[in-house]
């Protein structure tokens, strides 16, 4: 048995947790890694329904990077904690997830060209903790354009690779 077919293996047989209308995703918690299955249309042509995605869990993300990402609720706020680094499938299970491109990172020009709700924005920098991220289809996109700035501890993880 090759390292790949190992690894494909032990994916495959990763727990299953619950994801929203955005993703569907399952962990890999020994290699920090999540199996995401990417749900509507608002990262094509890059990433397209059903598409699945290794997600690495960890280190910050740079620009242009896609990552994983809670969806706030309405009002662009989170009712609950962040998903904690070490958290197993209980920590990820009942989140709504977004796939989402990096645009700006915390000490970045805030990309007031393309993210109409920051237009007001009295920073012209991206506030420390903060992240722009996003979608690709931007006609279909629930992303920085409507909630604004994104919190670095909402991002699970970066993208590494089509499964």
């Amino acid at each position: 048995m090759t390292a790949g077919s190992a690894l494909r293996r032990r994916l495959r047989g990763a727990a299953a947790v619950a994801a929203g209308a955005a993703l569907g995703a399952a962990v890999c918690l020994a290699r920090g890694l999540v199996v995401v299955t990417v749900r509507g249309t608002s990262m094509a042509p890059a990433f397209r329904d059903g598409d699945r995605v290794l997600v690495r869990r960890g280190p910050r993300p740079a620009v242009g990077q896609v990552v994983v990402a809670e969806r706030p609720a309405s009002g662009g706020m989170w009712p609950r904690p962040p998903v904690r680094a070490e958290a197993g499938a209980a920590g990820v299970h009942g989140r709504d997830w977004l796939i989402k491109r990096v645009a700006a990172l915390p000490g970045d020009l805030v990309p007031l060209d393309c993210v109409p709700a920051l237009a007001t924005a009295p920073e012209e920098r991206v506030p420390p903790g903060q992240v722009v991220l996003l979608g690709d289809n931007g006609r279909v996109s629930f992303d920085s354009r409507e909630v604004g700035y994104f919190p670095l501890e909402r991002v699970l993880g970066t993208v590494l690779r089509r499964r």
